[in-house]
């Protein structure tokens, strides 16, 4: 049965203004790019063409669709029930920090290869390097303490031209070392980003699952099947989002001089008072929080340096204006 139509606005205007998919869906060109989608579409309940977001192999689809139009891939697969990451969001977090970069190089965004960046859990998917790469042709480093995440991270990499020589994956077998022992003092990178594990258990995960495909399917869910995946080590770690972040900042002071920025994804706007207060301790000399919203939802990225404002520009000036 159809309801009526909402009206939607002709650009999804929370998205960054440089985000490619700021407009709805174009599932004629996609299927275009994708033939193997059309098998995935359907009439909504609005009547509009569309796919059934709570099902995992269409929403696997719709990213291979949009990342062979938007992005240049030829291949790109995730094993079963790893995370298939939402791109518009992913990509947002790209083009803000971006611009957190450009605040450190006169208003300029700085690209090419000799951008260093780090992806902290670049899991099976590797959308962050994937979308850094287009978009400003920086250079990754994915780190994962899941080995079947960075093989898979690695065949993406090996079959796609645009990709490869750009990004290196990395097996990093002790999860309780974020950053010591995956940046090289001698080797610095000019960002970290990093999507945390967000829940606290198993689970807390396997409930919230389980909500989520009751909104998204309006009929009762007894069995938790994530429509974007996720395995054990990317939905959850002890403490949750908090802890991890907290995590990150306490190994970030170790190597404040090798890395220009870091930064998070930090769900919950209530997490932000722990996440300041260990931002404080650490003695971080430069903060920035950049709010981002897609549809009803809203996160933030929270970065951090501990070079001061000179500081950053004579890091610019050495590393990538040579």
């Amino acid at each position: 049965m159809l309801v009526e139509k909402r009206a939607h606005p002709p650009e999804k205007n929370r998205l960054h203004p440089r985000n490619r998919h700021r407009e709805r869906y174009d599932f004629p060109l996609l299927t275009q790019a994708c033939p193997e989608l059309a098998d995935f579409l359907k009439m909504n309940i609005y009547g509009d063409v569309s796919v059934d977001f709570a099902d995992p192999a269409a929403v696997k689809m719709l990213n291979t669709a949009l990342l062979k139009q938007y992005y240049d891939l030829n291949f790109w697969d995730i094993p079963p029930g790893y995370l298939c990451p939402p791109i518009p969001g992913r990509a947002d977090y790209i083009h803000h920090i971006a611009d957190v970069l450009a605040g450190s190089n006169n208003g300029i965004i700085p690209t090419g290869p000799q951008i260093r960046c780090l992806d902290v859990g670049v899991g099976a998917n590797c959308i962050y390097p994937i979308i850094g790469r287009k978009e400003y042709g920086w250079s990754f480093l994915g780190s994962d303490v899941d080995r079947p995440a960075i093989q898979s991270a690695e065949a993406i990499v090996a079959a796609n031209d645009a990709l490869r020589g750009a990004i290196t994956c990395q097996w990093h077998p002790n999860p309780n070392n974020i950053f010591v022992g995956v940046i090289a003092p001698d080797k610095p990178v000019d960002l970290s980003i990093c999507n945390p594990p967000f829940y606290a258990s198993a689970a807390e995960a396997q409930t919230e699952t389980l909500r989520k495909q009751r909104n998204l399917s309006q009929e009762k869910v007894i069995k938790s099947v994530p429509n974007f995946g996720g395995q054990n080590r990317e939905l959850w770690y002890p403490g949750g989002e908090v802890k991890f972040i907290q995590a990150m900042i306490a190994q970030s002071r170790q190597l404040s001089s090798a890395c220009l920025w870091f930064s998070s994804l930090v769900a919950k706007q209530n997490h932000l008072p722990a996440i300041y207060h260990a931002l404080k301790i650490a003695r971080v000399a430069d903060v920035k929080t950049i709010e981002m919203g897609q549809g009803n939802k809203t996160s933030r990225i929270v970065a951090w340096s501990f070079l001061n404002q000179v500081e950053q520009r004579n890091w610019s000036l050495a590393r990538w204006q040579r």
